[in-house]
This record gives C-alpha cells, structure tokens and sequence, in this order.
C-alpha cells in the first residue's frame, strides 16, 4: 500500500473512493439513482413505466453527470458554486459609520447618585495687558539667542516663564 505524506496547510485534499472518483463525484453520480428511484415510485402513475418518467430521470442523470466532470483539480458543480458566490456578491461595498445596524442597544443610564450642592466656581483669572512697548522688548528677549529662556511649573499647574539675560 502506498503511503503519502501530505504537508499540514493543504486542507483541500480529496481521498479517491473508486478509480480516479472522489467523494463529491460518487455522490453526484449517485444522485440519479435514488432521485430517479423516488420519482419513479412518486409520480403517477405511482410504480408504472411512463414516458415522461423516463425523461426527467435522464436530465438529471446527464446533469449530475456534466457536474462530476473534474476540471483542474475541481469539479464543475464546484466551479459554478464559485462563480456564482462571485456574481451574487455586492458590487460596491458602502460604509457609513452613523448606521445603527449591529450595535448594541443600552438602556439609558439612571442617576442613582443623591444631587450634591453645586460647587463653588473656580475664578476665571484673566491676562494682564501689555503695553506695546513692552511687548516688544519681551519679544525681543525671547528671541536673543543669549537670553536664557525657561519654562517651569509648580504643583497646581501653574505656568513660569524666566528669562535671564546675559549681558555682554
């Protein structure tokens, strides 16, 4: 008996059942058989020969036939499932981030928190006004590459800015 080794990441392979038939096939061509027995013992005349029998058995057998035929490693029932996943496909792919399609739906949140007594609000601190005058000479502080310009903060968040001057 001959013994393959077949690599992990093909998992596609089809075992031959009779000769050079898979599994699929023998099913297809099966398929004639016991649907074409069904139909014979079904239609009226119920277990009589009829003309008409006989034609509905034999386009199904040439059918199932056609679709065991095995086309570059597939069947052709496999390839026509294939082209019609392709053709049944939307042709455009729309997306839209405010559709609610597959969101979940949460109740709204109650407040179950007793209202506490509004805080006091924090003073709004306002900036000084500068003169232009000294605007100017800040500006051109900062933009003396000897002025030494560093920013610091404290514990709260408050913002330093220091200039030291090297004069020369």
């Amino acid at each position: 008996m001959k013994v393959t080794v077949v690599p992990a990441q093909i998992t596609t392979v089809e075992d031959r059942v009779t000769g050079n038939l898979g599994m699929s096939q023998m099913i297809l061509l099966a398929v004639p058989i016991f649907g074409g027995s069904a139909l014979f013992a079904g239609l009226p005349p119920v277990m009589a020969s009829a003309l008409y029998k006989y034609i509905v058995i034999g386009i199904i057998t040439v059918i199932s036939c056609i679709l065991a035929i095995r086309i570059k490693g597939r069947i052709l029932l496999l390839w026509l499932v294939m082209i019609l996943r392709y053709n049944l496909r939307p042709a455009y792919y729309l997306y839209d981030k405010r559709s609610s399609v597959f969101r979940e739906v949460y109740a709204p949140i109650k407040d179950s928190m007793p209202k506490v007594a509004a805080r006091k609000k924090a003073k709004v601190q306002t900036l000084p006004h500068i003169s232009t005058t000294d605007a100017a000479r800040i500006m051109s502080l900062i933009e003396n590459p000897a002025a030494n310009l560093r920013f610091a903060t404290n514990k709260r968040g408050g913002l330093y800015v220091r200039i030291t001057e090297i004069e020369e």
